[in-house]
């Protein structure tokens, strides 16, 4: 499957954001999806996954309540609307399809087909 990751941007403390992720070559309603993020100089973080229905979702601590992932298997796309945007969300973010069922949901180590990323930066 490859994956298109589009939405990024220059946004002011506070503003929003929605990622999209487009999947193609394969029937994204298959799999765990997971959106990822590096910030400059560090390594890859979780940031969001869903499961394959929609159903379920889980976050990482520090985005709770301003991230919602959400997917459209129709379109085969997965979402990341972001609020309140901080500076600290400044990062490359990534969509991955996890590879063992959600197994693995928070480590990089559980995806592949990344994608290129798309940048967002949150200016203070």
């Amino acid at each position: 499957v490859q994956l298109q990751a589009s939405g990024g941007g220059l946004v002011e403390a506070g503003g929003s954001l929605r990622l999209s992720c487009v999947a193609s070559g394969r029937t994204l309603s298959d799999y765990v999806m997971g959106w990822f993020r590096q910030p400059p100089g560090k390594e890859r973080e979780f940031v969001a996954v869903i499961w394959r229905s929609g159903g379920v979702a889980y976050y990482q601590d520090s985005v709770k309540g301003r991230f919602f992932i959400s997917r459209d298997n129709a379109k085969n796309t997965v979402y990341l609307q972001m609020n309140s945007l901080k500076p600290e969300d400044t990062a490359v973010y990534y969509c991955g399809v996890n590879q063992y069922g959600g197994s693995y949901y928070n480590s990089p180590t559980g995806y592949s087909s990344w994608g290129q990323g798309t940048q967002v930066t949150v200016s203070s």
